[in-house]
């Protein structure tokens, strides 16, 4: 007889969620031990500001490529590694809750690489959008813009299921609307860059992204332009 003793009491969470978090949690072990001493020797203080360097996006650094035409892999690359170093623990938990939550909330409807998809085009999308407004110089650095895409696909959920029982579709947008309302009272209070236009352009490709990944999603699509 079932009694329940054997079930777990934390939901398992998918595994592409899992390898999208790893990282973050691996970058922050090795940085913390360098910080306090624990490994790396005088050196390791420096971890961090070299990860930055090595790891974060750089738009002036892509304006210049796209000047000289020329696109070095090494450079490249950045696009996909800024979401997983962060200025500080605190900005690396705080991503990573964000990971956790919206991720498994994701990857309960969508396929793993459909997660990873919306994740990585999101924070692709961002930096370039962040690249195109003219002034941008500073780094972009952490997981916000693609855990923005993973807000993006979660409001796609809210909004099918709303207009599946013909609900109000609009309740769906509640989520980004708080957090782009707590970003904007933080920059008044304490000012900063402009990081909104990454973290909104990935919320927008998040949302986009999912008619097309989402299970039967390319297909719906289809059928939906098929009928204008």
């Amino acid at each position: 007889m079932r009694d329940g003793y054997d079930t777990s009491p934390i939901n398992p969470l998918p595994p592409v969620v899992w390898a999208l978090a790893l990282p973050v949690v691996a970058m922050e072990v090795v940085l913390g031990l360098g910080q306090s001493g624990l490994a790396g020797g005088a050196l390791a203080v420096g971890w961090r500001l070299d990860a930055l360097q090595r790891f974060s996006f750089a738009p002036g650094i892509l304006r210049a490529m796209i000047e000289a035409g020329q696109f070095p892999a090494s450079q490249m690359v950045r696009f996909v590694t800024y979401p997983f170093v962060h200025m500080s623990f605190t900005h690396a938990l705080l991503v990573l809750v964000f990971i956790l939550a919206l991720g498994k909330m994701v990857g309960e409807v969508f396929r793993g690489w459909a997660v990873l998809t919306v994740f990585f085009g999101s924070a692709i999308v961002g930096a370039l959008a962040y690249t195109a407004v003219p002034g941008m110089s500073q780094p972009l650095i952490g997981g916000y813009p693609a855990v923005y895409g993973l807000v993006g696909a979660f409001t796609w959920i809210l909004w099918t299921r709303l207009g599946m029982v013909n609900a109000n579709r609009a309740r769906a947008f509640t989520l980004i609307g708080f957090l782009l309302g707590i970003q904007l009272v933080f920059g008044l209070l304490f000012g900063g860059q402009p990081y909104w236009i990454a973290e909104l352009s990935g919320f927008v490709t998040g949302f986009a992204l999912s008619f097309i990944v989402a299970p039967g999603g390319w297909g719906k699509a289809v059928e939906r332009l098929r009928r204008r």
